[in-house]
């Protein structure tokens, strides 16, 4: 997903930007991140299932999960960029704060962010989700 994001922002010749090398790291990281908690879910989903079954399932649950480890990713360097704003962890007033500032990330990542996925990304998902799927009897 480093590539996706670096070939993404050379497309939009944004690659020399001050924060290119901080979005190629982040979505980096969701990928990476995202694998672990995500493959055994999709295998599991996909036990037992015709060729076709296992890889929308692994086409879905590596999408998804990569998109929401990512965005969560986001939120939390989103959340402490605000935090200087916010009243004392743990207070009620914080929670509030926390949570919608967080959706407010969320959000921002979803409709900004996940561009950055494009065109590179659901060509690797596609080809992760064949090799799983072949190789998943």
């Amino acid at each position: 997903m480093g590539a996706a994001a670096s070939f993404a922002l050379y497309r939009r010749e944004r690659l020399d930007g001050a924060d290119a090398p901080a979005l190629i790291v982040l979505l980096f990281l969701g990928g990476l991140l995202s694998w672990p908690i995500a493959l055994p879910v999709a295998r599991f989903l996909a036990h037992r299932q015709p060729f076709a079954a296992r890889f929308l399932v692994f086409a879905a649950i590596l999408s998804l999960g990569t998109l929401a480890v990512t965005a969560a990713l986001f939120a939390l360097d989103y959340g402490s960029h605000y935090e200087r704003w916010h009243e004392p962890v743990g207070s009620l007033v914080w929670f509030f704060q926390f949570a919608f500032t967080s959706a407010s990330a969320i959000y921002q990542f979803a409709v900004l962010g996940s561009r950055l996925f494009l065109p590179l990304g659901p060509v690797f998902a596609v080809a992760a989700s064949l090799f799983l799927a072949k190789r998943m009897r």
